[in-house]
């Protein structure tokens, strides 16, 4: 499957955005999907995920400002955030693995967008 990820941007500091993941061809329905960020010199980091039966997964340091969603119909997964941190800009990724479970391990995944830069800066 492929993936394109779309939304990045310059935000400043408590601001908003909303990130993008759209997969071709193949439908959204029965795959996992799992969004990360990768800053300069760091590894790459879960942020949400989100599998087959709907459910949702946050990191800490996300949870309760960022909320991941999807749109079969669309074969889209947005990630919606809010209270923009400057330590949340990183270059965010979707991936995406066919399987009905989930895992917050990059590892995991086989399919991956090309990243999208998000800057959160005043």
């Amino acid at each position: 499957v492929q993936l394109q990820a779309s939304g990045g941007g310059l935000v400043q500091p408590g601001g908003s955005l909303r990130l993008s993941c759209t997969v071709s061809p193949f439908t959204l329905d029965f795959y996992a999907i799992g969004w990360f960020r990768q800053a300069p010199g760091m590894g790459r980091e879960f942020v949400a995920g989100t599998h087959r039966g709907r459910r949702t997964y946050y990191s800490d340091s996300v949870k309760d400002r960022f909320t991941i969603s999807r749109d079969n119909a669309k074969k889209t997964v947005y990630l919606q955030m809010n209270s923009l941190k400057p330590e949340d800009a990183a270059v965010y990724y979707c991936a995406a693995e066919y399987s009905s479970a989930w895992s917050r391990d990059a590892g995991w995944y086989t399919d991956w967008g090309q990243g999208t830069l998000v800057t959160v800066s005043s």
